[in-house]
C-alpha cells in the first residue's frame, strides 16, 4: 500500500525531504516517524498510518514534494484493517475531545535546545518548578542538526584524510574508502546518546517536559497540545528560547532539488563529486574542509570581500591560503545570482564577480548564509513583546528580560550572539534573575570555535577592533611549525596570535590558527576575564611536549625577549 503526503505544515503548496528514517525491509508500525519534511511555513514530522515491512522508499533527502506523492510503499496492513474501520475510526477521532489538564509552574521554557534545556535543569536544580516545551527534538539545532553532528561529520572527515596521508607517518593502508551511509549512521547514534542524554536530565531533575507547539496566550499563560492532551499552564515565569532556523536569500532556482540546507546535508546518503557551497562564513568553511577532506571538489562563493570576515585579517590570510593549498576554491565579491538544473541532473551556479558573470557546474548545491531568530508561532505583537533595532529578534536587557518583566528570551532568538555556548550561558543568567539574584549578562570575553582544518579559535579583541578603539598594544605571535607536539602531530601550520596592553601588559585578545585552537583558546579566556597580564602567563609552568607551550611562547614574543623557539 502507498503512504501518501497528505498535507503540509501551513498552506505550503511544496516541501523538501529533510531526514528519511525509514529504509527497505525495515518493519514499521503505524504512528512510526517516516522522514521529515521542510516548507517555507515550517518543518513537519511524517508519520506512518501503516503497519509492515517497507518494500520501497520513493524520496530522498533534498527532493521537494507535494500533496498526494508517495513517499513509500508498506507490505502490510492500516492501522485499523479495514478501509471502513479505518473510515470509523478517523470519524470517531474526529469526535473525541483531547484530554484536557491544567499545571502550575514556577517557569515555563519554550524550546529544549542549549538555551532552553540548560535553563530548565539549571531552574529545577535550584529548587523551582518547571515546564519544557519541544516541538520538534530534545537539543535543538545545536544538537540534532548543528554543532553535535557537524562535528561527529568532520571528525570522520579528518580521519579519513589523515588515511590518504598514513604514508607520512610511516605507515601503510590500502583500499582507503569513505562510507557516508556509515558516517551518518556513526552521526545518528552521537546524537541519539546525547537527546537520551537530556531526557534523562530532565527526568531526574522532576522537569516536565512537552512535545508539541507552544502558545503563550499572555503573560502568565501557556498552551500547548501535546498527542490527545491539551495542557493549560498557569506559570510565574516564561522563557523563550526558541531558536534559529536557516535563512534563505533571493536566488532563482532556490527550490532545485540539488539545494541542500546546512541541515538536509547531514543525511545524504551519497558523497557529491562536486559541491558548490554559497556563503563563505563560519558554517560554510567548516563544510568546505570537511567536504575537501573526504575527496569533494570544492568551490566557494562568498559575497563579501573576505571568507569568515569578522576575524582576525591574519587569521583569515593564512586559512585562505590554507583552503586554496587544499583544492578548495574561493571565489570573494560574489554574489550568487542562479541556480539552474542542467541536463545531466547537475547545478549550475550563476554569479556575478566584477560586474561579470561566471558559472560553476555541481552536482550538489549548499546553501549557508546564515541563520535568523525563529519567532516560531510566538506572537510578539500581541503580547507587547519589543522587537530589537533590526527587528529581527527579541530585545531583551542585560537580566535577560523582555519589556515585559517576567518573560525572558535567550539563544539565537535575541539575535545578540549566535552562538550555543553563549545560549547557555544567557540561560544561566536569566533563572538566576528569576530567582532574585541580580546578574548581568556580559559579552566582552566569549570564545568562538571554528572546525575548519586547521581548527580556528578567537576570544577578545583583535588587532583591528584594538586599533580601532585607539588602544596602544604589543603583539607577540607564534608558529606551529616552531613546536614540537605539532610537528609530531603532522600539523605544522597556523600559530598563536596574542594581543596585550603595551603599558600594562594585560591581555586583550588572542587568536589561534593550529592543532587543538579550539581547546588552547580557553587559557587565553580566562586571563582576559580576570585581567591577567602577560607576566602572569609567562610564570605559569606549561607541560612539555603541549600545543599549549605556544601560548607561553606567543606571550614571549611580545616583550623585548622575543619567543625561544623561534
Amino acid at each position: 500500500m502507498d503512504i501518501k503526503l497528505e498535507k503540509l505544515s501551513g498552506h505550503s503548496n511544496n516541501g523538501k525531504i529533510g531526514k528519511v528514517y525509514v529504509k527497505v525491509n525495515d518493519n514499521i508500525k503505524s504512528g512510526d516517524e517516516i522522514l521529515d519534511i521542510e516548507s517555507n511555513k515550517g518543518n513537519k514530522t511524517i508519520t506512518s498510518t501503516a503497519s509492515g515491512v517497507v518494500k520501497s522508499v520513493k524520496v530522498q533527502t533534498g527532493d521537494t514534494v507535494k500533496k498526494d506523492d508517495i513517499l513509500i510503499t508498506v507490505d502490510g496492513e492500516l492501522k485499523n484493517t479495514s478501509s471502513k474501520k479505518k473510515s470509523t475510526f478517523n470519524y470517531m477521532g474526529g469526535l473525541m475531545k483531547p484530554k484536557k489538564e491544567e499545571i502550575d509552574m514556577d517557569i515555563t521554557v519554550i524550546g529544549a535546545g542549549p538555551g532552553g534545556y540548560v535553563a530548565a535543569i539549571y531552574a529545577a536544580k535550584m529548587g523551582a518548578k518547571v515546564a519544557i516545551i519541544e516541538k520538534e527534538k530534545v537539543g535543538g539545532t545545536c544538537l540534532n542538526w548543528g554543532c553535535i553532528p557537524t562535528k561527529a561529520f568532520v571528525t570522520s572527515a579528518k580521519m579519513y584524510d589523515n588515511l590518504k596521508n598514513i604514508n607520512e607517518f610511516g605507515l601503510c593502508a590500502e583500499n582507503i574508502s569513505a562510507d557516508i551511509k556509515k558516517v551518518v549512521s556513526r552521526k545518528n547514534n552521537i546524537v541519539k546518546e546525547l537527546t537520551n542524554g537530556i531526557e534523562y536530565l530532565f527526568n531526574n531533575n522532576n522537569v516536565t517536559l512537552y512535545k508539541g507547539n507552544a502558545k503563550v496566550l499572555d503573560k502568565n499563560t501557556v498552551f500547548v497540545k501535546s498527542n490527545n492532551t491539551e495542557t493549560t499552564i498557569n506559570t510565574k515565569n516564561i522563557i523563550l528560547a526558541t531558536g534559529s532556523k536557516v535563512s534563505m536569500i533571493p536566488i532563482k532556482g532556490i527550490d532545485s532539488k540539488n539545494v541542500l540546507t546546512s541541515k538536509q546535508i547531514l543525511d545524504i546518503n551519497k558523497l557529491p563529486k562536486k559541491l558548490t557551497i554559497i556563503g563563505g562564513g563560519v558554517i560554510g568553511m567548516e563544510f568546505a574542509f570537511l567536504f575537501n577532506n573526504f575527496g569533494v571538489d570544492v568551490t566557494v562563493i562568498e559575497y563579501m570581500n573576505d571568507i569568515l570576515s569578522n576575524i582576525d585579517n591574519n587569521i583569515v590570510s593564512e586559512i585562505t591560503s590554507i583552503a586554496k593549498e587544499k583544492g578548495i576554491k574561493i571565489y570573494t565579491s560574489s554574489k550568487a545570482e542562479e541556480i539552474i538544473d542542467s541536463e545531466d541532473k547537475e547545478s549550475i551556479v550563476s554569479f556575478s564577480k566584477n560586474n561579470k558573470l561566471h558559472y560553476i557546474t555541481s552536482d550538489k548545491v549548499l546553501l549557508s548564509v546564515g541563520r535568523e531568530p525563529n519567532l516560531g508561532e510566538i506572537d510578539l505583537e500581541k503580547l507587547g513583546i519589543e522587537r530589537n533595532e533590526n527587528k529581527r529578534g527579541i530585545k531583551v536587557n542585560t537580566k535577560m528580560q523582555t519589556n515585559i518583566s517576567n518573560i525572558y528570551a535567550i539563544g539565537d532568538v535575541t539575535d545578540k550572539i549566535q552562538l550555543a555556548h553563549v545560549a547557555s550561558h544567557q540561560a544561566i543568567v536569566a533563572v538566576e534573575n528569576i530567582l532574585d539574584k541580580d546578574v548581568d549578562m556580559e559579552y566582552d570575553v566569549i570564545p568562538s570555535a571554528i572546525f575548519t582544518d586547521p581548527e580556528i579559535a578567537i576570544v577578545g579583541l583583535n588587532e583591528k577592533e584594538a586599533k580601532e578603539k585607539g588602544l596602544e598594544i604589543s603583539i607577540g605571535q607564534f608558529p606551529f611549525s616552531s613546536n614540537g607536539k605539532a610537528l609530531t602531530l603532522g600539523e605544522s601550520k597556523g600559530f598563536v596570535k596574542i594581543i596585550k596592553d603595551k603599558e600594562t601588559g594585560v591581555i586583550l585578545g588572542g587568536s589561534i590558527i593550529g592543532p587543538h585552537a579550539t581547546d588552547l583558546i580557553h587559557e587565553i579566556a580566562l586571563a582576559i576575564k580576570n585581567k591577567l597580564k602577560d607576566i602572569d602567563l609567562m610564570n605559569t609552568i606549561h607541560a612539555h611536549p603541549t600545543t599549549a607551550e605556544s601560548i607561553y611562547e606567543s606571550i614571549l614574543a611580545s616583550t623585548e625577549t622575543g619567543a625561544i623557539h623561534n
